[in-house]
């Protein structure tokens, strides 16, 4: 009895679902999909960070080289000179995601609103996954080509509401100038 007691704990699976990086990654939706075995890879190469209040993650028009994953606190995402509040952002949330693809200036301020742990999910860590394990990787660019490619969408049917509006408003100026 005593020697399949000693054989189970070593055979025991170790899972780490209870581990709150690994819930956390769960819920994003680029790792959505993958199995047990591919989020521990992802969580291996992940960078933990924390900051105080007020602390500032990013600046808009600084250069972005990926993406933030909310464990705990809250983040305001602000734009231009005067601040203006684009989103208030909570655990389990992500941003700066297109930085992943494109090495571009952020669009925005990025500012920790309360004590705050995060992940760190770089470009250089994505391309390292593509290389060492290609099926993993390939299903992350997948779903984040996907999201991106909805919103997109999204933004391309409010931008058409936006023509229509415009041009509604050019033709009511148009018969009042008359």
């Amino acid at each position: 009895m005593e020697a399949s007691s000693v054989w189970s704990n070593i055979f025991k699976h170790k899972h780490k679902e209870n581990n709150s990086i690994f819930n956390v990654l769960r819920r994003v939706p680029i790792f959505k999909g993958l199995s047990v075995k591919e989020l521990n890879a992802v969580e291996r190469i992940l960078h933990r960070r924390t900051y105080r209040k007020d602390e500032v993650i990013f600046h808009e028009d600084e250069s972005g080289m990926g993406m933030y994953i909310i464990e705990s606190g809250h983040v305001d995402i602000l734009l231009g000179q005067d601040n203006k509040l684009l989103a208030q952002l909570t655990d389990g949330d992500f941003f700066g995601e297109m930085a992943l693809l494109l090495e571009q200036p952020r669009t925005a301020t990025a500012i920790a609103r309360s004590h705050l742990k995060m992940l760190g999910f770089f470009q250089p860590d994505l391309f390292s996954l593509l290389e060492t394990r290609p099926r993993t990787g390939n299903k992350i660019l997948q779903k984040l080509a996907q999201m991106l490619a909805e919103r997109l969408y999204k933004t391309n049917l409010e931008n058409r509401q936006l023509k229509l509006k415009l041009t509604d408003l050019e033709s009511q100026i148009k018969e009042e100038m008359a």
